[in-house]
């Protein structure tokens, strides 16, 4: 499954980690399960690696949760929500036991993608229909430091965009001090495309959105937790760069007008917290 594969990075790498006085932590996670040794970026000709990356693909947190971009076609963000208390990305790896949870309170892997492009995840649009980032020259996964923070970054190489090929970069972005994530979407070329993003919902969550923001909260289905809670997911986005939000079956989905470069802002939070854990002071935060 290897032969077509290289590591930019192949040693064991310190920890990214970044402090503020007094603020929230950030760091970072990427790694080959079959050897488990963190790396800073993996450079692959084969563009699935899905089973095969760590927590699947390249993952950043913050003190308030920890977001991973899938290492396939989907253009999905994931989320590990947490309850503030602790730094989980690396002594869990995505996937605590119900032990863990239960006493020493790691959080959870609620948050269900399912076929969307999950919190603030990318893909294209066509003028008609949605484009996945299906990439046909390999992909990129990269994590780092940056000035106060931590970022994860995945690109997808050779996606076919209107019958030519375009390299696309999603790259999340935390600082120290904030729970806020910045999500950046960038056609490398320079090219101007229409992003589509937005944020998932399932049936029974309360879901609202205006002109600047999407809101979402509730309970995602049982996937790997077996005791389900209430999740929370929400984005900021300047409404001169988007079309107006719409509300599909199973997400409030913004398009871009034509542009090289988006940035969305995304929240996640959870009832394991002190700050935001009901619908009513998420959506309150996210009004704001």
């Amino acid at each position: 499954m290897k032969q077509k594969i290289y590591l930019a990075a192949i040693a064991a790498l310190p920890l990214f980690f970044s402090c503020a006085h007094g603020g929230a932590q950030t760091a970072t996670s990427l790694f080959w399960r079959s050897d488990s040794l963190q790396v800073n970026e993996i450079v692959s000709e084969q563009a699935v690696q899905y089973s095969f990356v760590g927590h699947h693909g390249a993952a950043v947190e913050n003190s308030m949760c920890a977001l991973r971009i899938y290492f396939n076609d989907s253009g999905a963000i994931d989320v590990y929500s947490k309850s503030g208390k602790q730094m989980e990305l690396r002594k869990y790896l995505w996937y605590p036991t119900e032990k863990q949870m239960a006493e020493e309170g790691a959080g959870c892997d609620e948050y269900l993608v399912g076929k969307t492009v999950g919190l603030g995840g990318i893909a294209l649009w066509d003028g008609t229909q949605e484009v996945k980032l299906v990439a046909t020259k390999g992909r990129t996964a990269r994590v780092g430091a940056i000035k106060g923070g931590s970022f994860a970054e995945m690109i997808a190489y050779g996606v076919m965009y209107k019958g030519e090929p375009v390299d696309v970069s999603i790259r999340v972005e935390m600082k120290d001090g904030s729970r806020v994530a910045k999500v950046i979407a960038t056609e490398l070329g320079g090219r101007k495309v229409q992003f589509l993003t937005g944020v998932n919902f399932h049936p029974g969550e309360a879901v609202e959105f205006g002109k600047n923001y999407i809101s979402v909260w509730g309970v995602h289905p049982a996937d790997v937790s077996q005791n389900p809670c209430e999740l929370g997911g929400g984005m900021w986005f300047k409404p001169n760069k988007f079309e107006a939000p719409e509300k599909t079956e199973n997400m409030v989905r913004i398009i871009s007008k034509p542009a090289s470069r988006i940035e969305t802002q995304v929240v996640a939070a959870s009832v394991k917290e002190a700050e935001l854990n009901t619908a009513e002071k998420f959506a309150a935060y996210m009004r704001k």
